[in-house]
């Protein structure tokens, strides 16, 4: 049976070892902040933290995270919503339908946490999650709002 740690709690879990850690999530520990989207790793809906680093967990087998590293949901990343980067989202108002948002959160918050001042090609490069809704101006500008500690970039 894996044992995950999740959002700090460790869990035991009885499921099959292919179990994509999406499901574990949502099914098994009920945080359903983690969205599906395409089931193959591609739009980041689905993007949680392991040790810290983005990662796409529909794709993802349960088996392949070990005990010892620690999984953050959107649900853990700030319970009450004063995470710099939920601030600046609401600052910039950059959800209209919402489904992305948690990954695309959670994308962002593990690449200022690398990178906390990047450039527009950082922020270009890195955050690859897709938004049918198309705020990525806006997903843009409170990335940078949230680097530069809650103020707007000129």
């Amino acid at each position: 049976m894996p044992r995950l740690t999740i959002n700090g709690q460790s869990r035991d879990v009885d499921v099959d070892p292919d179990t994509p850690l999406l499901w574990v999530i949502r099914e098994q520990i009920g945080l359903t902040g983690t969205k599906f989207g395409c089931g193959v790793a591609m739009c980041g809906a689905c993007t949680v933290h392991i040790d810290g680093v983005a990662a796409r967990s529909c794709g993802m087998p349960v088996s392949a995270v070990e005990e010892s590293q620690n999984i953050v949901t959107i649900e853990g990343l700030s319970p009450d919503g004063s995470h710099p980067v939920q601030k600046a989202w609401l600052a910039h108002d950059v959800p209209q339908c919402g489904y992305c948002q948690p990954g695309m959160i959670m994308a962002a918050a593990a690449l200022l946490a690398q990178n906390p001042r990047p450039s527009d090609e950082d922020i270009d490069s890195e955050i690859t999650n897709i938004c049918r809704c198309g705020t990525y101006n806006r997903v843009r500008a409170a990335i940078h709002t949230a680097a530069n500690g809650g103020t707007q970039a000129g």
